[in-house]
């Protein structure tokens, strides 16, 4: 089954009713499959064939969603890029992948204008902005080539389920980008899933908030059109455009980094928005403090689940919904299930392992290892056989997060396998001690990392971003966080910061922390 038959079913189905609004404009589903059919069209009489790759450098746009659905109509593997990446990064990685077209704003690709010799493969750019794009020689437009197009016959093109969807980039061990492969059937898997857990209907309106280049968000273009649902867009995030928009357009849920959520919480006024019409927010992407959700809860005034997963699970493993006998509970107690990283998304098949390979036991103490295999993860890493072979062992995929899992099945993240700091012989999982950090009253962003001590190895050290108008004492710090853990556990320096490093997805950058403080 091709993606595209998802649209192409709900434009039959649901054919007068809303599939998106962006920048003002709004599309029937009738209208939207009219567009991706015509810009098809175009695709392929630019020459490109089935598992040819088009690479897309884009804001959360309309022209997003339907470049997802034209590129699976036509068996092309769409490669969506992170905008905020380097110039370097760019050619890298629409070489590596060996992209024949890129659809681009020409302002997040204005570094690549001097780069044609460096492309060999890019056959051309397609342009969304025709007033900038008037800069560039040699570019096509995309509104104009849609305008222009001939309606053909549907191409006779046949997608099985292993055929390659896209390839999504992320960080690799040697600090190279590596590509993610997802498959058609990982992708209408997922929507199922996503369909079923999340009890998704046609009356749903999606917040396309996270960037459509990373799966925190793209899994909803899947998902949330199979059900007929609206795709609200939105170019990126900033707190106050997304607070306005979720009550303009009344949107019923969205998936947010915990980083977003932690700041629209937190936003000057934000409980003065109408947020009747929410009824679920989710986040993912990393972990999130019980003081952020409690604050959710109370700003916006619907349910919330926290889900993890990964670019190579399509992404979802986990979700921490509450099993039908726990929504008795008192409020303490439901939330300590909410906070969890969850029990098993129900495509998969999930464990916690030791080093051993034994499953640890369901105490909420012992710390193992998820590992996770079933049809929404990825066959493996585009040209890297040898990474494959090391992240899949016996048909499981190793995530290299480490969690604990309770009585109940519900496990929960507590650090990553490369953050962990090993401090005096004692391992400190950065997750606890950011939960304590986040309870400090004048704190607005906390990120927990091991830096070098030449007695103990490595220095628990928090680095924060404070409240606007607070002022925070490191002493007093490390004092509040050595009454809440074990005092080995606790800061031993502070480092206040403006602003934390983050990546396109909005996550911490733990790593560009490490980097800038290690020598200090």
């Amino acid at each position: 089954m091709s993606l595209f038959d998802i649209l192409q079913e709900t434009a039959a189905n649901f054919s007068e009713k809303c599939a998106v609004t962006c920048e003002g404009k709004r599309f029937s589903y009738r209208q939207l499959k009219q567009r991706v059919d015509k810009l098809s069209s175009c695709l392929l009489s630019l020459g490109i064939r089935k598992n040819d790759k088009i690479a897309i450098i884009h804001r959360n746009c309309h022209r997003y969603l339907e470049t997802y659905f034209s590129a699976a109509k036509i068996g092309a593997v769409l490669v969506p890029v992170n905008y905020r990446l380097s110039g370097e990064d760019f050619v890298f990685i629409l070489n590596d992948s060996q992209a024949k077209w890129l659809i681009a704003q020409p302002d997040l690709v204005s570094c690549l204008k001097d780069k044609k010799h460096d492309l060999p493969m890019l056959r051309g750019i397609i342009l969304t902005d025709p007033i900038a794009a008037k800069n560039w020689p040699d570019c096509l437009l995309y509104e104009t080539l849609i305008e222009e197009a001939i309606p053909a016959e549907e191409p006779s093109i046949r997608i099985d389920d292993s055929d390659i969807a896209q390839i999504y980039y992320t960080s690799g061990t040697t600090g190279k980008p590596k590509g993610v492969i997802l498959t058609h059937k990982n992708n209408s898997a997922h929507a199922d899933g996503t369909i079923h857990e999340l009890k998704l209907t046609q009356t749903d309106r999606w917040l396309h908030v996270s960037a459509m280049f990373h799966l925190a968000d793209a899994w909803a273009v899947w998902a949330l059109t199979k059900v007929g649902a609206t795709h609200v867009m939105v170019p990126g995030f900033e707190e106050k455009p997304v607070l306005e928009a979720i009550a303009k357009h009344k949107v019923t849920l969205s998936n947010f980094i915990p980083t977003m959520l932690n700041l629209l919480v937190n936003f000057p006024g934000a409980k003065n928005y109408d947020f009747s019409s929410l009824r679920l927010i989710m986040s993912g992407g990393a972990p999130i403090a019980q003081e952020v959700v409690k604050k959710i809860l109370e700003v916006f005034g619907c349910d919330y689940i926290q889900t993890y997963g990964l670019t190579e699970t399509s992404p979802f493993l986990t979700m921490s919904i509450l099993k039908e006998g726990m929504k008795s509970l008192p409020f303490e107690e439901r939330l300590q299930v909410m906070v969890t990283t969850g029990r098993p998304f129900e495509t998969v098949q999930l464990k916690v392992v030791s080093k051993n390979g034994a499953e640890i036991l369901s105490d909420g103490e012992n710390v193992g290892e998820i590992i996770a295999k079933g049809e929404t993860i990825t066959p493996g890493y585009w040209g890297l056989p040898e990474e494959t072979t090391e992240r899949f062992v016996g048909g499981w995929l190793h995530t290299r997060d480490l969690a604990v899992k309770n009585p109940e099945g519900y496990v929960t993240i507590v650090d990553r396998m490369d953050d962990v700091i090993i401090t005096g012989g004692e391992n400190v999982f950065s997750v606890e001690v950011e939960d304590a950090l986040y309870a400090y009253p004048g704190v607005l962003e906390a990120a927990v990392i091991g830096l070098p001590d030449p007695v103990w190895g490595e220095k628990v050290t928090a680095v924060i971003v404070t409240k606007k108008g607070e002022h925070c004492n490191a002493q007093e710090i490390i004092r509040f966080c050595k009454e809440r853990m074990a005092p080995f556990k606790a800061p031993k320096k502070v480092i206040f910061v403006d602003m934390l490093p983050k990546t396109g997805s909005a996550k911490i950058c733990k790593y560009k922390l490490r980097e800038t403080y290690g020598s200090k």
